[in-house]
């Protein structure tokens, strides 16, 4: 009794009479880091600065639109896709060197695929660029500024932020061979902070596995490492899809090597080409002429709305007199519309927890604003990617049947040799529940290790578990059968760890697990009526 009882009179006393409870922790909070066209927040700067947002109007207002790439033309290699015919001849479109990011077009493919709330870290800003550069320490959070101090960024940010739940680097995929750098620092960072999973592309995912000198699934498994591969889940191939819009893309899209005069074969579309203004001197002098009466103050003013006035009609005139210059603009589309596949599986994670809870697996699932996968994988190619003996590391594939679509065909992480974390939804829920649990009860440090704590801490739990079990989380007939709560002097703990101020509790867990094969045996019986 609490009170000093010094006067004549009558006390009251509350006392509770539950235990406390146990909030389930978020799931799906995705945290993408990469590159953006800005990151400010009303004047001030968000680079390398973990920032909530919770639509994709948000990360427009705060993070910007998209970089727009500059294309070159190249004669045509043997295993050359995004392929056009200029005179007669073959042409390759692909990107200007530094002209390739990810992030903003991985984001519009996350929330079309039931993408809610995440975190943007931006380790960069492209706005007012001609190019940029991705770099491995950008993203790590490892890399230098002007004067050559170091910088806290990228990956290293997220150690302080305990809401996400799934990391997602889309850019890495850009560093070539270093991605596999990228990879492993993201394994371990899951790993030391035990409460979020890494999605992780293929390099080079948009090739068949005999394009080019070397498996790239092979490659992917040799340069991953060995490591907490239980935290991550690898998707193969990538995706062709349609986020990019027609209206996106235009003449400026083209590299200033790349003279539409040379390229376009139809008479009108040439000269049109001919007459357009090559530089802003250009611009100035046509506007002076169209309005001889305007000062040299009013042209300033005006000369940005006029310049952009006559873009929009020299590209609406190019279409409508060469159609080379559509084929042209269709092919760099589809080049831009070529994306890794985590963020749209960082999507399809958000829309299964939300719908039917992170216990599901996320497989099965079809993918908007997907047209197919960049490779078509067949039934018995994907048999090595899903169960490799070797080295025991499964690649989830993504697959198109007739009829159906495209569709997550595999749930596993990448340790899909291990009974214990062969699954993706398991490692998943696992982190749910310990998380839940954990928090809930940091209420009891420096409580009493007496055996009314135990008795609460033990009710805390199991109330909690009984209601994951009802809702589908854990497997059993009973709750008894789901799972085992144990604490207490000669169960847990000895004497010698209550002295030395240790509470032990044992939670064993029979987590629900998919049923990735269903055998259905047929056999004729004989007639009986």
């Amino acid at each position: 009794m609490a009170q000093n009882l010094m006067t004549p009179g009558v006390y009251i006393e509350e006392k509770n009479a539950f235990p406390g409870s146990v909030v389930e922790v978020a799931t799906a909070i995705p945290a993408f880091i990469g590159y953006t066209e800005r990151a400010s927040r009303n004047g001030k700067s968000l680079v390398n600065t973990p920032t909530r947002i919770t639509s994709f109007a948000d990360y427009m207002e705060l993070f910007g639109g998209a970089f727009s790439p500059k294309f070159t033309l190249a004669d045509a290699q043997n295993g050359d896709k995004n392929l056009v015919t200029i005179g007669g001849v073959e042409k390759s479109i692909q990107y200007k060197d530094n002209n390739l990011v990810y992030l903003f077009n991985s984001i519009r493919l996350f929330f079309t695929n039931g993408g809610g709330t995440c975190y943007i870290v931006s380790v960069g800003t492209y706005a007012g660029k001609d190019a940029i550069e991705i770099k491995k320490d950008d993203l790590l959070g490892t890399g230098k500024d002007a004067n050559d101090k170091p910088i806290e960024g990228g990956l290293a940010k997220l150690v302080k932020e305990l809401e996400p739940t799934m990391v997602v680097i889309p850019d890495a995929v850009g560093l070539g061979a270093d991605a596999y750098e990228v990879y492993k620092q993201m394994l371990a960072h899951c790993a030391k902070m035990q409460n979020r999973v890494a999605i992780l592309d293929v390099f080079d995912g948009f090739n068949s596995r005999e394009d080019g000198d070397a498996d790239n699934i092979t490659v992917f498994r040799e340069k991953i490492g060995t490591e907490y591969l239980s935290y991550a889940a690898a998707y193969y191939p990538w995706l062709e899809t349609n986020v990019v819009q027609k209206g996106e893309i235009t003449f400026k899209n083209f590299d200033d090597s790349v003279s539409l005069e040379a390229i376009l074969p139809e008479a009108r579309a040439v000269g049109l080409a001919q007459a357009f203004p090559k530089t802003s001197d250009d611009f100035k002098t046509m506007l002076k002429t169209d309005r001889p009466e305007l000062s040299d103050e009013d042209v300033e003013s005006l000369l940005p709305g006029y310049i952009k006035n006559k873009e929009s009609n020299f590209h609406l005139g190019l279409l409508a007199t060469s159609p080379t210059y559509s084929a042209l603009l269709d092919e760099i589309r589809a080049v831009m519309n070529l994306l890794p596949a985590a963020p749209a599986m960082a999507g399809i994670y958000t829309m299964v927890d939300n719908s039917r809870g992170v216990w599901k697996a996320p497989a099965n699932v079809g993918l908007n604003s997907v047209v197919k996968p960049a490779v078509n994988i067949t039934h018995d190619q994907q048999e090595d990617l899903n169960v490799n003996a070797l080295s025991g590391k499964s690649i989830n594939a993504i697959r198109t049947f007739p009829g159906v679509g495209t569709l997550v065909w595999g749930g596993r992480t990448l340790d899909g040799n291990s009974l214990d974390w062969r699954y993706i939804n398991v490692r998943r829920t696992m982190i749910m529940l310990e998380q839940s649990i954990k928090l809930a009860l940091r209420a009891y440090v420096f409580e009493p290790n007496d055996a009314n704590t135990w008795v609460t801490v033990k009710s805390m739990v199991s109330n909690f578990l009984v209601e994951k079990w009802k809702q589908g989380a854990l497997a059993g007939s009973s709750p008894e059968d789901a799972f085992d709560v144990q604490i207490g002097l000669g169960a847990t703990m000895t004497a010698l760890d209550i002295l030395e101020g240790k509470m032990l509790i044992t939670v064993k867990l029979a987590i629900v697990r998919p049923a990735e094969f269903i055998v259905v045996t047929f056999e004729q019986q004989m007639q009986k009526s």
